[in-house]
């Protein structure tokens, strides 16, 4: 609520804000999404070290089991900063304290596998190889300022979720809190303090087998309570990625349902919710998505498209048992299989508003439908994840918020790299077995990147969602610097991976970072988002 009215907002990503090497940079890049009419903007508050760079912004430095706070113009300044021009320019400010994600190259230990179709060689280490984005400047890439697992490997242990649950490493944590959210306290453009970014029990660092949704669960109720305390006058969110666990135990048990509300008026009735009533349930889950694969099914017949499958019989199509089978597995975004159970954390008390975040190159939220092209799919899964996203919240009777969408293009598949990852797998020198040997360019076309986003964004809005936030801003004209993350271009190739993406470039300004859905020089995106300002500020 904003004086007294719902707010609903369209907002943009820009983790990397502080990391700027001037303020007038930060001035241009807030100016330039508050003339869109985006009035939120999200940016990571953290950005630990175990080392303290030469050059750039740090703000915590984690060495050896201890832990110093840089209070300096390169450190919590460059935030303060941030936070005193979107005063002026009205904007808010959702600030994420510490991320789920943080590979590194010096590490012993594998990263644990990718849930993504496009990386078939399981468990690998972090390559380096000339061009595969592991080569880029410190606080390039959104998983590269430090989180969760700096800390478990400065305090000695090995496994992710012991940052949950090793008392030393909460009080670190909880000390960095205190020390950022207390300078912010009276700050009207602080919208809430989002307690970490895709948290989960495994990471680049595995989980223990003790680690639950309970694990999960506990830590945020712990750290949203210690927030609240230092700040009571802003909201606390949740920055999960939206899974849900249907049959896992709840530590905060949904309410009984409440009383069927009274018939509503007739001008009411002409806006009917697409969002169905009452929890969501695995039995509605595979309900829904048996009914809308018999509707593919009809419209592909129709179309002369029909992809028969299973057995014929008497000459009749009949599915096989492995098919009617697996119409049963509901996946691992339901099940609690990543730690999380996005519900449970939304009803904890002391949190104000969930998240859950999008992003069909990097996570498979149901079963592809075979009626229906892979574009078709990614679109239509999309759509699904937000309306059971909204339902979910509705049974609790918070707000919910896409805080993170995006698809990768073909023109930015060459700077795509997955939030677990270091490596660009399509990049033109890519070393990876899979990235660099397919005859069809990876990611959808620029057309259909803004085609599916206007459709996530209808949904989102029809669905009631609060918040929708675009995955990432881009930026040009930015001042560089070396070993920052706007550093000079020095190659002598043209490549999609530096900062200016010109051929021995000697121009002194750079483009904002691009892990592979910056949507600089996309405007189509920026329409799309202005388009959705619009909608959204008609939304009752």
């Amino acid at each position: 609520m904003v004086n007294g009215s719902n707010f609903k907002f369209i907002g943009t990503n820009v983790y990397w804000l502080p990391s700027l090497n001037t303020n007038e940079d930060m001035w241009n890049t807030l100016s330039n999404i508050s003339a869109l009419g985006i009035n939120v903007v999200r940016i990571w508050a953290f950005n630990d070290v175990d080392t303290i760079p030469e050059n750039g912004t740090w703000f915590q430095l984690v060495r050896n089991g201890t832990v110093s706070v840089n209070t300096g113009p390169n450190g919590l300044q460059k935030l303060d900063t941030v936070i005193e021009m979107a005063e002026q320019l009205g904007l808010y400010v959702i600030l994420s304290l510490t991320n789920n994600w943080f590979p590194q190259p010096s590490l012993d230990s594998p990263l644990a596998p990718i849930n993504s179709s496009i990386f078939d060689s399981g468990v690998e280490k972090r390559a380096v190889v000339q061009g595969t984005n592991n080569t880029l400047p410190r606080n390039y890439l959104s998983n590269d300022y430090g989180g969760m697992d700096l800390y478990v490997h400065q305090y000695g242990y090995t496994e992710h979720d012991q940052f949950y649950t090793d008392p030393t490493i909460l009080n670190s944590f909880l000390n960095y809190t205190t020390q950022v959210v207390s300078r912010y306290v009276n700050s009207p453009a602080i919208f809430s303090w989002e307690l970490a970014n895709d948290p989960r029990c495994n990471s680049t660092l595995p989980s223990t087998a003790n680690c639950t949704t309970e694990t999960v669960t506990t830590w945020h109720a712990t750290v949203a309570t210690h927030v609240q305390t230092v700040d009571p006058n802003h909201l606390v969110s949740a920055g999960t990625s939206g899974f849900i666990c249907l049959d896992c135990p709840k530590l905060y048990p949904l309410n009984p349902a409440p009383a069927p509300a009274p018939s509503a008026s007739p001008a009411a009735k002409k806006r009917r919710s697409i969002v169905p009533r009452g929890p969501l349930t695995k039995e509605q889950l595979l309900r829904d998505r048996a009914e809308a694969r018999r509707h593919n099914r009809a419209a592909a017949k129709l179309a002369g498209t029909l992809k028969e499958d299973g057995v014929k019989i008497r000459g009749r199509w009949v599915s096989t048992a492995a098919k009617r089978q697996g119409t049963q597995d509901i996946g691992p975004t339901y099940t609690g299989a990543y730690g999380v159970d996005s519900q449970d954390i939304l009803n904890i008390p002391q949190i104000g508003f969930g998240s859950f975040q999008l992003f069909p190159d990097q996570q498979q939220y149901e079963p592809n439908d075979p009626n229906l092209s892979p574009y078709e799919n990614i679109v239509n899964q999309g759509v699904a994840w937000i309306i059971q996203q909204a339902q979910s919240a509705a049974a609790v009777g918070k707000p919910v918020a896409l805080s993170g969408f995006g698809l990768v293009t073909q023109n930015n598949s060459a700077s795509f790299v997955p939030f677990n990852s270091t490596v660009a797998p399509y990049a033109p020198d890519s070393s990876s077995s899979t990235g660099n040997n397919t005859s069809q360019p990876y990611g959808v076309t620029s057309t259909q990147q803004t085609d599916a986003y206007s459709q996530w964004l209808d949904s989102g809005i029809a669905a009631g969602v609060n918040g929708i936030m675009q995955y990432q801003w881009g930026q040009g004209g930015l001042t560089t610097q070396p070993g920052t993350a706007i550093s000079p271009d020095t190659s002598t190739q043209s490549s999609n991976q530096g900062s200016t993406g010109q051929s021995g470039n000697t121009d002194t300004t750079g483009q904002s970072p691009n892990d592979g859905y910056s949507s600089y020089g996309s405007n189509g995106v920026q329409q799309t988002l202005q388009n959705g300002v619009q909608q959204m500020g008609q939304d009752p």
